[in-house]
């Protein structure tokens, strides 16, 4: 999927082992090639569809459909429209903006729409899906393409509720701080397709779903929030992250006057755990943070280094995280515990932000410079944030990468790493360094990793 050089910076360019880091997060993106992905669980015979351990066999006059939405739509349907071939009869997947220049792959459209914040093209795309699963019968199956990303572009909202009130909504939950979770619990009750809705509209059909995971535990219903999934989670749970945030007076009316009325029980619930519509739905996780991490500690230790997992459910301000890395990196230098140099640990997960400030960046940058002042007298400690998707927050970089000698480079061109630290603008003081990762998308999405290099 990406080559090492994708990734190199000014630092990695000089460091001496700049290649050799490169190789790993090339291997960790390649290990969660979504078209891989849906290669392995997925199997036509002329006959029998097999998804994972299912078999399916589709009668005379039965059809097969494909719908869904994510970030790795694009590689995901190429996989399955190689597979099915004619027998795929109809579908549309909606993908992020810029993930691919295809309008058609077989007998599927592809509808690119927006991300973090929805938009009318998501809306238009989500209408076309609801519009096909309209056609189902007994007979046929619906094979859906789940993956990061598909909370933002599979976008139905409930009557009363517009665009611009979930973009706004979206917009104070991103400066809030509020994880993927309380995101997607409000998002499900907001949504006519989410929460288990997609599957409701593709009864009587059967369905099948391919999901590949962006969130921390893998909770199926938390995934593009769970269109196929029985909810757990209930308007009172999601009022309670209004009060939780603050936002009970600033959220959008028509957004409070629903969820109030979801409370009282004048709005319908999310289909729950054991109703009848999943009966006929088979989920099926096809990838994951973990099998990145994996697949980065397998390269690294072909890389003559010592590899050690710190965490895959690594959580929290983004602040904190990566002042607890670098507390992590002078303890290896100066007791070599928990893992004697040379040494490469790995975290994934996926930190939060709480917006202080107008700058730029994402997670994965604000880790990194949270560790530009406390790494910088340690001379053989190299840090590197990677989202796995490319793309960190609403900028084009990936993440950054963080040296001994950041600091001094930093404060040679007058540049403050805790005054860009507070303002939120990790982009710019990267980019002026040339240490931003810019790889473009990775066309998946399972989180995001960070590789703590102690030589």
């Amino acid at each position: 999927m990406k080559n090492p050089a994708d990734f190199l910076t000014h630092t990695l360019r000089s460091h001496p082992r700049g290649e050799m880091v490169t190789r790993v997060m090339a291997a960790a993106i390649q290990a969660v090639d979504p078209a891989h992905a849906v290669r392995k669980y997925l199997a036509w015979n002329g006959r029998t569809l097999r998804v994972g351990d299912m078999r399916y066999t589709i009668p005379h006059g039965g059809r097969v459909y494909l719908v869904g939405a994510g970030k790795a739509g694009y590689p995901m349907v190429q996989a399955a429209a190689e597979i099915l071939g004619d027998r795929l009869d109809a579908g549309v997947i909606v993908v992020k903006e810029d993930h691919t220049e295809e309008t058609q792959v077989g007998a599927v459209e592809i509808v690119e729409a927006g991300h973090p914040l929805p938009d009318a093209h998501g809306i238009a795309g989500t209408e076309k899906i609801v519009s096909l699963l309209s056609r189902t019968q007994p007979d046929d199956l619906v094979l859906c393409m789940i993956s990061g990303g598909g909370s933002a572009l599979l976008t139905q909202p409930v009557s009363g509720v517009t665009l611009d009130d979930l973009r706004t909504l979206t917009d104070q939950l991103l400066a809030s701080g509020a994880t993927i979770h309380e995101f997607n619990i409000l998002r499900k009750h907001l949504s006519r397709v989410k929460g288990g809705q997609l599957a409701e509209r593709a009864a009587p059909a059967r369905l099948a779903a391919l999901i590949l995971s962006d969130v921390v535990g893998n909770d199926l219903d938390i995934i593009a929030s769970g269109p196929t999934v029985p909810d757990r989670s209930t308007f009172a749970d999601a009022w309670n992250i209004l009060h939780a945030y603050d936002l009970i007076e600033r959220a959008p009316f028509a957004i409070r006057e629903h969820l109030e009325a979801g409370k009282a029980g004048r709005a319908p619930e999310t289909p729950k755990p054991g109703e009848l519509i999943f009966a006929r739905v088979k989920n099926l996780l096809v990838g994951s943070n973990e099998l990145a991490a994996q697949a980065a500690l397998k390269q690294i230790r072909k890389e003559k280094l010592r590899a050690h997992l710190l965490t895959t459910s690594m959580q929290g301000e983004a602040d904190d995280r990566g002042r607890w890395l670098t507390k992590v990196a002078r303890q290896i230098v100066e007791t070599g515990r928990p893992v004697r140099p040379p040494v490469c640990l790995v975290a994934g997960g996926e930190t939060t932000v709480t917006l202080r400030g107008a700058g730029r960046g994402g997670r994965n940058q604000q880790v990194a410079l949270a560790t530009v002042r406390n790494l910088a007298d340690m001379a053989n400690v190299l840090l590197v944030t990677l989202a796995t998707d490319g793309g960190d927050g609403p900028t084009d970089a990936a993440g950054a990468v963080v040296s001994g000698e950041t600091l001094a480079r930093a404060t040679a061109r007058g540049l403050d790493p805790d005054s860009f630290l507070a303002h939120n603008d990790a982009y710019s003081f990267f980019d002026t360094l040339g240490d931003l990762l810019k790889p473009g998308p990775t066309q998946t999405n399972v989180n995001d990793l960070t590789f703590l290099f102690v030589f």
